[in-house]
């Protein structure tokens, strides 16, 4: 079997599937638009037809009162295009895999080479920042449907999101790769976060922390994640990054659950104490030059140190520009199920004019529009949905303007997908092998549910080289449909019960001594 072309990597036109709403946060809605409030979403049943479009489509449901239909899904008649990826060998035709894509022209993405398709724009009547690098000029919007939708786009200060769709930081993944992947497939729609940047790096210019923050071109808007735990050199970060122009929004960490980063008083620990959140983020927005500061965090550190209201309204009384909450408190960790009920009592207590974006349990698209309708939250940001799935924002850019296909690619695409992957990630190390080599944790969240073999996962996991992935990934078997259940969970699924703190960390909500030094690392992305 010939080994897997290295040239510009898959295609990028997917589909997609569904959505569940709180009535006082209802839009007008089309019912022609897409699917309508108060319907059930279609089931992601998983099974295809020729591995090309899903069996379970979408139909009409009563109302409960068993009256007419409040409205129904708008199922297109035409069957979807087929893009090709061709392997190697030019004549080796019976071995092109396929992956469907929709036809409709308003959805096509860049290709990877990169033509940038800015989705963020500033809301109308409100001028850009002054600073704001133009590269030719605003850059145009991605116009959300003309008609009435039941989902409106995201506003973050000056900036305009549609679809509300965010791509959450995540340590050692969320680089500029990833994000240049996510946003090819999505057509470069929605918000996409740097991994998280240490404040104090930062401002020491640590060089492995200056790598981190380089955005492509073509990335606008540039979304930045700082971690800190010193209010004076949050600030300090914050007006770096203003003063320099080294990005147009900041995100704020308030969610980390990992131990090394809670036993210093850091991370989800951090909102506990009230007073130290204030004035972190005080700093932060009053250094930001008007940038937009937003800020993310979860419910709490357990379920007896609920935090997360509290927060909320200190975040908004503080002047930042969104909330984000991940409905899980830091002792669950990442294991359990994420509470969206959480997510709707926070929507109820910030005020109206601040997003508030809900994070959990986003493993498809249906979940994305399902978790907006049962909470009322203006926008989704999703995280470990999209590890080896990077065409999930183009079904997520599908479900939000009507569409109801769902995205099947064959193991074939899914191949050129993680050699383009790891190329890029070696043209941003600027070393081949330290790309490959970095690139191997994806491994597994890519041939998630195809048959792949151990001994060629071990090899893959091994690879060293573009042509060593690409000829080993040319040796499984490239007509594979899209595997039923992959969608599912992935990355780490874990509880962990106890959160470890620094010593008395509990004993006064709003006292605000500062954390030690150590809190905060001397590099980024952990």
């Amino acid at each position: 079997m010939p080994a897997l072309d290295l040239g510009t990597g898959p295609d990028t036109d997917t589909q997609v599937p569904d959505q569940t709403y709180a009535s006082d946060r209802m839009r007008a809605l089309d019912t022609g638009t897409g699917p309508a409030a108060g319907t059930e979403p279609p089931p992601d049943t998983g099974a295809t037809e020729g591995c090309d479009r899903p069996t379970g489509r979408p139909q009409p449901t009563t109302e409960p009162n068993g009256g007419p239909p409040g409205g129904q899904w708008r199922v297109s008649d035409r069957r979807p295009r087929r893009i090709t990826v061709a392997l190697a060998d030019p004549e080796d035709s019976a071995r092109m895999t396929s992956v469907p894509a929709s036809s409709s022209a308003s959805s096509a993405a860049p290709t990877p080479s990169g033509e940038p398709m800015p989705g963020v724009a500033p809301t109308s009547g409100v001028a850009p920042k002054p600073g704001t690098p133009a590269s030719g000029g605003a850059p145009a919007p991605q116009a959300a449907p003309t008609s009435a939708p039941e989902f409106a786009p995201l506003n973050i200060g000056p900036m305009q999101v549609w679809p509300p769709v965010v791509l959450a930081p995540m340590a050692g993944i969320t680089n500029a790769p990833f994000r240049t992947l996510c946003r090819e497939q999505s057509g470069g729609r929605g918000l996409y976060v740097s991994e998280m940047i240490t404040t104090r790096a930062l401002v020491e210019r640590n060089a492995k922390t200056m790598q981190l923050i380089k955005f492509d071109p073509s990335e606008k808007p540039r979304s930045i994640q700082l971690y800190g735990v010193d209010p004076v050199t949050v600030g300090r970060a914050a007006r770096m990054i203003s003063e320099e122009n080294l990005a147009d929004h900041i995100d704020l960490n308030f969610g980390c659950p990992v131990p090394k980063v809670t036993r210093k008083g850091g991370g989800s620990a951090l909102p506990y104490k009230r007073n130290l959140l204030r004035e972190i983020l005080r700093e932060a927005v009053g250094n930001a030059g008007g940038l937009p500061v937003t800020m993310k965090m979860r419910k709490g550190i357990d379920d007896d140190h609920l935090t997360y209201l509290d927060a909320g309204r200190i975040g908004a009384e503080e002047g930042v520009s969104a909330i984000a909450l991940h409905g899980r408190t830091a002792a669950q960790h990442y294991g359990g199920t994420a509470d969206w009920s959480a997510i709707a009592r926070l929507r109820e207590s910030v005020p109206s004019e601040i997003p508030v974006l809900g994070n959990g349990d986003i493993w498809s698209a249906n979940d994305a529009v399902r978790m907006m309708r049962e909470t009322g939250c203006d926008g989704v940001v999703v995280g470990r949905g999209c590890l080896g799935r990077p065409w999930l924002f183009k079904d997520l850019v599908s479900i939000f303007e009507g569409e109801v296909d769902y995205a099947r690619p064959t193991f074939g695409y899914v191949a050129q997908a993680m050699v383009r992957h790891a190329q890029l990630l070696g043209e941003w190390l600027e070393d081949e092998a330290r790309g490959v080599i970095d690139f191997r944790k994806h491994v597994a969240w890519y041939t998630k549910g195809f048959s792949v073999g151990s001994e060629l996962r071990v090899k893959l996991a091994m690879s060293s080289s573009l042509a060593e992935l690409a000829e080993t990934l040319g040796q499984i078997e490239q007509d594979q449909c899209w595997p039923a259940g992959a969608d599912g969970p992935r990355g780490r699924t874990s509880g962990n019960n106890r959160v470890v703190l620094p010593d008395g960390w509990l004993d006064d909500p709003y006292d605000c001594a500062l954390p030690s030094a150590e809190a905060e690392l001397d590099t980024s992305g952990g």
